[in-house]
């Protein structure tokens, strides 16, 4: 895209591969010099999920009528792989805190493939001190810096684990098969003729809902090995609809800056509705869509849908009993303008 062409503001994706060390407001910081050095001037950006200085991975900015979508990011499930480093629990919960507790035990590689199912599922989670809910009117983690210890017994909170297990590295490892709990409440009887690998790290991978935290998740599993630990390795591989093949590193991101087109790194607004069926709507319906009207007798299933005229995103609609309800406009061009 050249810079005469730069009049149009630009709506959709941008998927970040965002570096240890970068701040997710950083991120969309970046991402706004760069549309400014491009010569797009001001353009709206949002992300859609705050993501850790000391993580990486996938955070999804999105350009233009495409912010309207972040907040349906927010809720949306995430997909991370984390390392949990056995034998010392932090006072953050992860490697750039102060060590706070050390042990000598390490627990055996088959326990901790058996003890994910015992986190799979609904389940309890005390945040860390060293995150962003507010304690009596204050950010814990401002709390904590400034040497106060904060309660966080009382902002337990129930998140959703829907998958927990090894990291594919793990695959060709000979784990046995019974060597602790393998199902909740039974354990198996332990086989002294298996030789078990104790594990000084494990890798996870773990599919969770939103509100879930990575670092109290790592804390807890070590707790119930009966042992400690705490995370050295984070990262995001999906959020949403993104994943990880679809994100940029930060190279190219700046290389937009210097001249690189634009449409080799944006993805469309619609990308961020994946998950979200298409209703194809006529000339007047689209009018009908874009003033706010609603629309009657419409044969599709109740549901969420993206409404589309000519491949061009109209709104987000509700569909009940044949009935449209708009929940959220898009202020895009038709492809005939």
């Amino acid at each position: 895209m050249s810079k005469s062409d730069t009049f149009s503001s630009p709506h959709g994706w941008i998927v970040l591969d965002k570096p240890i060390g970068l701040g997710s407001t950083q991120a969309v910081g970046a991402v706004k010099r760069n549309l400014r050095e491009a010569g797009y001037g001001k353009v709206k950006v949002g992300h859609g999920g705050t993501l850790d200085p000391m993580a990486q991975g996938v955070l999804p900015i999105a350009l233009g009528e495409a912010t309207k979508l972040a907040g349906r990011l927010l809720d949306a499930t995430k997909t991370y792989e984390f390392t949990i480093l056995f034998g010392s629990e932090t006072d953050t919960l992860d490697a750039e805190g102060a060590i706070v507790q050390r042990t000598d035990r390490r627990p055996p590689l088959a326990a901790v493939e058996a003890v994910c199912e015992n986190f799979t599922g609904t389940i309890d989670q005390v945040p860390p001190a060293y995150s962003a809910i507010k304690v009596d009117g204050e950010r814990a983690y401002d709390r904590a810096r400034a040497g106060e210890k904060p309660d966080m017994e009382e902002k337990r909170r129930t998140v959703t684990i829907y998958s927990l297990e090894l990291a594919t590295e793990y695959e060709n490892h000979d784990i046995p098969d019974s060597a602790f709990a393998t199902t909740r409440g039974r354990p198996d009887p332990f086989d002294p003729q298996i030789s078990l690998q104790l594990a000084e790290t494990v890798t996870l991978v773990a599919h969770v809902s939103k509100g879930t935290y990575i670092r109290s998740l790592a804390r807890d599993i070590a707790r119930a090995l009966g042992t400690l630990g705490h995370v050295t390795y984070l990262r995001r591989i999906k959020a949403g609809p993104f994943s990880q093949s679809q994100a940029i590193s930060l190279d190219k991101l700046n290389a937009l800056g210097k001249g690189a087109p634009l449409k080799d790194i944006i993805l469309p607004l619609e990308a961020g509705l994946d998950d979200i069926p298409a209703l194809s709507l006529a000339s007047a319906e689209a009018e009908a869509i874009r003033q706010g009207r609603k629309l009657y007798g419409q044969p599709q299933p109740d549901g969420l849908y993206y409404a589309t005229h000519d491949t061009v995103p109209v709104a987000l609609v509700e569909l009940e009993a044949g009935t449209t309800r708009i929940v959220r406009g898009f202020n895009l061009p038709d492809v005939a303008e």
